[in-house]
């Protein structure tokens, strides 16, 4: 409904800033990446925006780049993933370093933002696997690696499974019902389901 805003910068109150726009001040939660680099208060400054109507409430987003909403947006589609979460990833991580996290699944650069746990990092590396790359083609070409695809997918598995802190018997006990032709980010999930029932 809003998707960018043009005015004057009024206030800067972390991780809100309201801007002017024709008289009117918009109070928008943006992540820390945009917040560092706005202009002085009284300076003109657009913003792409993201608007959500909850039942407490409509909540307008700020974002210095279209990527960083469109990661924004990809982040929210996770289950159990809100607005202030994906402000924090957004926040920890840059738009390339979050594609990167998610192509090599590296679950620690997810846990050291505030408000990520383990079991998160990890429902969000598998969530956003095969997404994001696809929803931001901006990065594609810019040396950012945004699906990891070694010859061998059985490997990219195993070392997956690895990295969730399985031991190499259990994964490769996980790995023996896969089919062949299993792609990485389903044979993760298969992979998963095995483990849990185990």
């Amino acid at each position: 409904m809003i998707g960018r805003i043009t005015g004057l910068l009024l206030e800067k109150n972390p991780p809100q800033i309201v801007r002017d726009c024709h008289g009117v001040g918009y109070e928008l939660d943006v992540p820390m990446s945009t917040f560092y680099g706005l202009p002085a208060t009284g300076e003109r400054v657009t913003l792409f925006t993201h608007f959500a109507v909850r039942e407490d409430g409509h909540f307008l987003y700020g974002f210095a780049r279209d990527d960083e909403r469109t990661a924004f947006r990809q982040l929210l589609k996770v289950s159990g993933i809100g607005a202030r979460t994906a402000l924090a990833v957004l926040s920890g991580l840059s738009v390339s370093d979050l594609a990167q996290a998610v192509a090599l699944q590296e679950s620690g650069r997810l846990v050291k933002i505030p408000g990520i746990g383990k079991k998160t990092a990890e429902r969000l590396l598998l969530e956003l696997r095969d997404k994001l790359g696809k929803a931001l083609p901006s990065l594609q070409g810019s040396g950012v690696a945004l699906t990891a695809a070694p010859p061998d997918a059985r490997s990219d598995i195993l070392n997956a499974l690895l990295a969730l802190g399985y031991n190499e018997r259990e994964a490769l006990s996980a790995m023996k019902g896969l089919p062949e032709e299993a792609q990485v980010s389903d044979g993760i999930r298969l992979a998963l389901r095995t483990l849990s029932k185990a």
